[in-house]
């Protein structure tokens, strides 16, 4: 996929979360946000796996721990669920850290806890894009 079709469907999950936003309002949780998050994304032919676990490669040995990411959009773009007061810098970082062990150049952080969700959304790049 090329940088023009990744910011297209970039713009399609934002859309996806703010008509999920749009329906339920803030104040719930997580998890509900991101069932209700893949079956908009359903709704619209947009493929993506949910809940994909995160290989923790410590000095060449791979340990068993069970981390995962919350949507992998189309095989290209990570996007991380929450529903919280304040998106803290740990949020960041956390998702840059996921953008790297899975070698995807653009992540999503998408915080459903907020009056208008374009104040809860950032876009995060790994390296160049």
């Amino acid at each position: 996929m090329n940088k023009e079709e990744i910011n297209k469907l970039s713009g399609i999950i934002l859309d996806s979360a703010i008509e999920v936003h749009r329906q339920l309002g803030p104040g719930l949780l997580e998890s509900v946000y991101e069932i209700c998050l893949c079956r908009e994304l359903e709704l619209r032919k947009i493929r993506f796996l949910k809940q994909v676990p995160i290989p923790i490669i410590y000095k060449g040995e791979k340990l068993n721990y069970d981390y995962r990411i919350d949507l992998l959009v189309e095989n290209e773009i990570i996007v991380e669920l929450k529903s919280v007061d304040i998106l803290h810098s740990v949020f960041d970082a956390q998702l840059l850290t996921y953008l790297r062990l899975f070698d995807k150049k653009l992540g999503l952080l998408i915080n459903f806890n907020v009056p208008k969700l374009v104040d809860g959304f950032k876009r995060l790049i790994n390296g160049y894009f």
